[in-house]
């Protein structure tokens, strides 16, 4: 009676390691990578800023039509090009970077057309809260990088976050937008 439990873990474990064969691991390249956001400014304009300290991996089975994304983002690292802009993002008023010094988007679910990514499904945690996001790919492709001598992998994706939900509320009641387009250009390098 053991035998055959024992032959359906033995078969259980092989499948495992033969559908994981195909998973490969890629480490971001931060001069490729970067976090930015949007956000409108009284109707007038457009407020932009990027994280320029962030590190993440992704690891990815095209045949298999998987993946999985950690990637970090530190909020003290906010570069909109004008630094009383920067310590105001930074303050508790908005992104409180010394409570919170770094955000995360961890995702499981990938979408595909053929073999390429249509958009990646999984969690933003923000100002120590967590809530489901998608992230819509207008970009993606994978190529043998000539300076790396590695396949590189990537593209542009994008989401419209409500920042009220994750606690951010300054200028709410002035008029300020709840809604921020959060963008993500990602490459990463085959390990």
């Amino acid at each position: 009676m053991r035998f055959p439990l024992l032959s359906v873990a033995a078969a259980a474990a092989l499948l495992a390691g033969v559908s994981q064969v195909h998973a490969a691991t890629y480490t971001l390249d931060p001069d490729h990578t970067f976090v930015t956001f949007e956000i409108g400014h009284f109707g007038t304009s457009t407020n932009r800023g990027r994280f320029d300290k962030k590190e993440g991996t992704v690891q990815f089975d095209r045949a298999g039509k998987t993946g999985k994304v950690d990637i970090v983002f530190h909020t003290a690292s906010i570069n909109t090009g004008t630094e009383a802009f920067n310590q105001h993002l930074q303050s508790a008023d908005l992104l409180d970077s010394a409570k919170f010094p770094t955000a995360r988007f961890v995702a499981n679910k990938f979408d595909f057309s053929g073999d390429k990514v249509t958009q990646v499904t999984g969690n933003l945690t923000l100002m120590g809260q967590t809530h489901p996001i998608t992230l819509k790919a207008s970009n993606f492709n994978c190529y043998d990088n000539p300076k790396h001598k590695r396949e590189v992998c990537g593209g542009d994706f994008e989401t419209t976050l409500d920042r009220s939900q994750f606690g951010i509320n300054y200028a709410i009641d002035w008029g300020f937008p709840k809604n921020v387009r959060l963008l993500i250009q990602v490459e990463a390098i085959k390990q």
